[in-house]
């Protein structure tokens, strides 16, 4: 084999503690200098693709450094929103196991904030911090050798299901003018010369959150529903430049509640992005490799399972690494696999499970796995 397995991950990253100070200023509505904050991100952004670089990650992301969160940034440029304090269901899994869902956030290892409400119509109405990203981005790539860059934005569905409506007179009618707000900011990533990667958590964990009291055909319907709102608003983009992410929830717990990827892959399948990250490293979904090799895979398709698991310290060994991958070679091939994460690093700005030095780790074993599968190193000897 000489086709040399490229590496990726799902997006966010730690964020440095100036970062994570401006961030959650601007998200409070207290006063921030614009140029300070300008000076701030631009430098984040190019210290972390500076570091991704260095650590083997061929296509890089901006860390999503001036985000306070993978879905609820959608505010600060879209209009429609109000802070308000809306309750969010907790996942059935931690529910099932009260002492530890207590003791977790008693940690304090997840951010408390005011949910954006949807109480006016919903609208692209502010380009500018858009601009600032990509133009950080496009910045920050100079002097490194890469082979690509992308940038996050959340798919319609899991800011219609984690974001309250209280104006539109039905789901229907809320996802559709999300989608068609949020294509402002997919158009304008490809357009930029970035893959556009669409954050979609409400394909899967949908089911043990905003859908574990209702049966499983409702869920699997609007998984169907949502992904027809992602290839909707992707009308205009290409399929090869965009990346679809799906998980069951960056968090660590028993997750025996998440629905198997079997119920969901064929209409994941049928979503436009021709490329797919998922989870593949936890402890919960690792196995589910098994069933990328029954499932009707186009033959533009490209696979990037998670070969990290992004909720634990353990560095995955290299050779741990190159075992996960060759399972998803010899489904789709060396030229349509490429490594990536479970799920982010930094979801919220300032929290995540993961040490930050260590994150930088876990990326290093993750480019020394995947020189191992592009060897065919971690085959077993017959």
């Amino acid at each position: 084999m000489t086709k040399r397995i490229l590496t990726t991950h799902v997006g966010s990253l730690p964020r440095p503690q100036d970062v994570v100070d401006v961030v959650w200023a601007q998200d409070k509505g207290e006063p921030v200098d614009a140029a300070e904050h300008d000076r701030v991100i631009a430098a984040a952004v190019a210290d972390c693709v500076g570091r991704q670089a260095d650590a083997g990650i061929d296509i890089v992301s901006d860390g999503e450094m001036s985000k306070i969160g993978y879905a609820t940034y959608i505010r600060h440029r879209i209009s429609g929103f109000e802070l308000g304090d809306a309750g969010r269901a907790t996942p059935a899994d931690l529910d099932a196991y009260p002492s530890f869902r207590d003791r977790l956030a008693a940690s304090g290892g997840s951010p408390k904030y005011l949910r954006p409400i949807c109480r006016g119509p919903v609208s692209y109405v502010n380009r500018e911090p858009l601009e600032r990203d990509l133009a950080h981005l496009r910045a920050s790539l100079d002097g490194h050798d890469v082979a690509g860059s992308f940038m996050n934005a959340p798919s319609p569905g899991v800011i219609a299901l984690f974001q309250p409506n209280e104006y539109y007179r039905s789901l229907d009618e809320y996802l559709d003018a999300i989608a068609e707000a949020m294509r402002v900011e997919y158009e304008a990533i490809v357009s930029a010369g970035i893959q556009l990667q669409i954050d979609a958590p409400d394909v899967a964990m949908g089911r043990h959150i905003m859908y574990r009291d209702r049966p499983e055909h409702e869920f699997l319907a609007s998984v169907s529903r949502h992904i027809e709102a992602i290839n909707v608003a992707l009308r205009n983009v290409p399929a090869d430049q965009v990346r679809l992410h799906i998980c069951w929830g960056n968090y660590e717990g028993p997750h025996h509640f998440d629905v198997p990827m079997e119920k969901i892959i064929d209409t994941v399948l049928a979503a436009k992005p021709q490329t797919l990250l998922f989870e593949a490293a936890n402890p919960r979904h690792e196995h589910e490799w098994i069933v990328w090799t029954d499932a009707a895979i186009l033959d533009d398709k490209v696979l990037v399972p998670g070969v990290l698991d992004s909720t634990s310290n353990y560095i995955e060994h290299p050779m741990l690494i190159a075992q996960r991958l060759l399972n998803y070679l010899d489904i789709v091939g060396p030229d349509r696999v490429i490594a990536g994460t479970d799920c982010g690093f930094g979801t919220f700005a300032g929290f995540g499970a993961v040490d930050p030095e260590i994150c930088w780790a876990k990326f290093r074993a993750m480019a020394e796995g995947a020189e191992l599968a592009s060897r065919g190193v971690g085959r077993a000897i017959a």
